[in-house]
Formats: structure tokens, sequence, C-alpha cells
């Protein structure tokens, strides 16, 4: 059970997670991934969640958004309040209103997250028609500068293209641009460098820092990765075996570690050059 980890000023949390639990049930047992954490995200705030695989990093950001594993039977419990509604207690219609539109989310693998038989250009329409009630022509001149805000080239003429015709980086690209075109107050972004290079990575940070920057928004940032958490967020909370470890300032944590998961996580860091001077 951990207590609740808070922002600078408490009173300015938009969103308030109280003894979250996830279940998930089997033909044989019970598993419990999420075991009663407890965090604030304040508006505007950068927050990274850090461990290794199967931690519980991605089911609690899919408890926030209520969204459970494809083929899964899972139990929440505890409660996510945001913007003093209970996320886990709302009618699936109101979740469905707020997914998008205050909440969004960028998955992890944007070839399983995009439609393939739809171009990307419609899949980005239908989600600003869906909850900004605009006509066609003007959701498709917002998805064209959307594009073009993510860095695409040419996004008039890529948006009739479909999701096999982009690179991996630029897929990241359309899903960025997909979550953010409703101007979301909480975007989570959940591992969203997995397989891309180096070089693409560093850039699909730069735009998800530049993107909070311009839009104001909160970001929940999900990584196995410290060197990731360095640069992009204001707090960060370790994860281990469902439960959170340590959590605290970013430059606090990094210089003087408490828990031995969190100075594992960190030795584990490549650095460019090794004890001894080797390179």
């Amino acid at each position: 059970m951990s207590a609740p980890t808070q922002p600078a000023d408490p009173a300015a949390a938009m969103l308030r997670v109280r003894q979250l639990t996830a279940r998930f049930t089997t033909r044989s047992e019970t598993v419990e991934a999420v075991r009663a954490i407890s965090f604030d995200i304040a508006s505007g705030e950068a927050v990274g969640f850090v461990g290794e695989s199967g931690c519980g990093k991605s089911v609690t950001a899919r408890a926030l958004m209520r969204l459970a594993p494809e083929g899964s039977s899972v139990q929440w419990g505890g409660s996510v309040q945001f913007q003093g509604r209970d996320l886990l207690r709302l009618p699936e219609a109101a979740m469905q209103d707020l997914r998008g539109r205050r909440i969004a989310m960028v998955f992890q693998d944007p070839m399983t997250s995009l439609n393939p038989v739809l171009s990307v250009g419609r899949q980005i329409d239908d989600m600003i028609r869906r909850h900004a009630g605009v006509s066609a022509r003007e959701a498709r001149r917002r998805t064209v500068d959307l594009l073009g805000l993510v860095g695409i080239r040419d996004p008039q003429r890529r948006a009739d293209d479909h999701p096999h015709q982009f690179s991996g980086g630029m897929r990241q690209r359309v899903l960025i641009a997909m979550a953010v075109s409703c101007e979301p107050d909480l975007l989570i972004a959940d591992e969203p460098t997995t397989a891309l290079d180096v070089t693409v990575q560093a850039q699909i940070l730069r735009l998800l820092k530049r993107l909070r920057a311009e839009l104001g928004m909160a970001l929940m940032l999900i990584t196995h990765d410290f060197g990731v958490i360095a640069g992009m967020v204001d707090r960060v909370h370790v994860m281990y075996g469902g439960e959170i470890v340590e959590h605290g300032a970013v430059d606090d944590l990094f210089a003087a570690p408490a828990h031995p998961y969190t100075r594992a996580l960190l030795d584990a860091v490549p650095r460019l050059t090794q004890r001894g001077g080797a390179a």
C-alpha cells in the first residue's frame, strides 16, 4: 500500500488516484497486477512511471481510461478522481465522451492501434467529429493542421495514406496527432518510443515535450528507461510488483535513490564510459 504521491501544490491536483487495485481473473487464479497505489497529477505537470515489464505501469494507465486488455477479465478497485468525477464509477457512455476529449492515450504499438483499412486522415477526422461536433470539412482542415504540427511532410496528401504506408516513427506521430486532436487535459504516453531507433526516439520525445508546452497538457509518461525519464518529467514513480516503491522529484531521486530496485534501475542506464575509463 502506497501513500499518495503529491505534486508541489496538492490543491492543484487534476487527477487523484487512491488505493487503485487491478485484479485479473483466470480459470485457475486471481492475479493482483496493481496493489493499492495512490498518486496525484496536477494540471500541466509531467509525471513519469518507470519499472520493468510486468510491474503494473500499463495496467495503471489503462485504469485511468478504464480500458481492460483485450480478452481479459479485470476488476478495478479504489478511486480515480479526475476533475471531481470518479472514473471507475462513471457509466460507460460518460467514459466514451471523456476518452479522447479529456484524457487521451498514445499506445505502445501504433500498427496495432491504427485501423489498417482506413486512411490516417479518416481516423483523425472521426475523432474530431466525435468530440468536437464539427463538419467533415472542418474536421479535415484540423486533421491536416495536426499532421503538420507533428512533423509529417505534405500533410494534405499524406492524410489519405493508410498506416502501412508510414514508417514506425511516422505512425507514432499519427497516433500523437490523434491523441492531441481534441486538446486533452491529460495525455498518457505508454512506452511511446518502443521499437524505434534512438534518433527517432529522440524526435518523438522532443515532440511530446513541445506539444505539452504548447497545449498546456499534463503528461503521464510510462517507460522502463530512466534515460527517457531524466529529461521529460517533473516527478517520477518507480513501480515494482504492482506497487509504487519510491517516488519523488526527478533530480532528488537521481541524486539519492533510496530503494534497492531504484538503484538497480539507475545502474542499468548505459553510460558513455565504464569504470576504469574504458570507452
